[in-house]
């Protein structure tokens, strides 16, 4: 995860506010918050899909966060996602947290996600909207 990032490199976009309760005792963004800010943004990423969390799900087999800067609060924050790894049954979805009108990002993040099928308890093939969105 060495590469810097831009706001461009990321097709999907999420916008949201930093909140007073994310403070912590040195008076920035907790680190723990940001994989909040991401499940948030990968949650409205997933609804592209139409995951019904029965057949067509998925579930979370790795999280890597790279913290590069501090934030402050109040912030605006923009959360750029794709899907930059695609395996037959698993993919990756990185994440960039980047502060509104600020060229780089606070925070960049891995997530490998496993399509899994939870009425027969095994995992499936990726399905054909995670290949489309790969090939973006």
């Amino acid at each position: 995860m060495n590469k810097l990032y831009q706001i461009e490199d990321f097709y999907f976009k999420h916008y949201l506010n930093t909140r007073w309760k994310d403070l912590d005792a040195f008076n920035h963004i907790n680190n723990a918050v940001f994989l909040s800010y991401i499940e948030d943004a990968r949650i409205v990423f997933f609804k592209r899909w139409n995951i019904d969390y029965a057949k067509k799900s998925l579930i979370v087999a790795s999280v890597k966060i790279d913290y590069l800067e501090q934030v402050k609060h109040p912030s605006e924050l923009i959360i750029g996602q794709k899907v930059s790894r695609l395996g037959t049954k698993s993919f990756d979805i990185t994440s960039a947290v980047f502060v509104k009108d600020r060229p780089n990002p606070v925070c960049v993040s891995v997530i490998t996600s496993v399509a899994f099928d939870f009425t027969k308890n095994q995992t499936i093939k990726v399905f054909q909207e995670i290949i489309d969105d790969y090939q973006k």
